[in-house]
């Protein structure tokens, strides 16, 4: 990939930055040749502040980094896409993107991915998560299975209250039994989207 930054006056191509889960648009920096070159190095979005006038890596302050997963230039070659997960919220207000949009439903869902991959990739002791990935591959599989049984049992029932908590137990049971395997809820869509051919 070869961004033309010569384009620019100031040697500052326009780089969005969009969640590799979701696809949801999260904000839009700008990059010079150096910024680029640390953010392919690092694995981290680094941009060229205007208002600090230096290199800046989304992340530096709060710690809500954005981990890259791909880099895509344009047609044009003067435009920048950045596939990233974010660590947090990442505009400065507190809200999940720039536009002040919040995670709801299925971006819930790769917000939860993201998180559990984070308690098996960075271990806590009072992770509940963590714990269960330190068991082993055999524990966590056993838990899906006793999550299925509850619900199973709580869907005879008409505890709607009961049965929604069984549900989401199992649900999320079955994302780090998926990330124990390495793979991921998309892997599973995709699978979904061929039998629905």
């Amino acid at each position: 990939m070869k961004i033309d930054f010569k384009k620019f006056e100031n040697g500052l191509a326009p780089a969005v930055i969009q969640d590799s889960h979701t696809g949801k648009v999260l904000m839009l920096g700008y990059m010079n040749e150096e910024a680029l070159a640390k953010t392919e190095k690092e694995k981290r979005v680094t941009f060229f502040s205007r208002s600090k006038n230096r290199l800046w890596t989304k992340g530096e302050e709060s710690g809500n980094f954005l981990d890259v997963k791909e880099i895509l230039a344009d047609c044009d070659n003067d435009a920048i896409l950045i596939k990233a997960i974010p660590a947090g919220p990442v505009c400065h207000t507190g809200a999940d993107t720039c536009w002040n949009e919040k995670n709801i439903s299925n971006d819930f869902l790769a917000h939860l991915e993201s998180v559990i991959q984070k308690r098996k990739n960075e271990p806590s002791e009072k992770s509940y998560t963590a714990s269960l990935f330190k068991s082993g591959i055999n524990k966590v599989a056993q838990k899906v299975g006793e999550e299925a049984v509850e619900l199973v049992i709580e869907a005879k029932d008409n505890n709607d209250q009961l049965f929604l908590n069984e549900a989401a137990d199992l649900l999320f049971h079955y994302l780090v039994l998926l990330a124990a395997k390495g793979k991921s809820l998309d892997d599973v869509i995709n699978i979904l989207k061929e039998r629905h051919k």
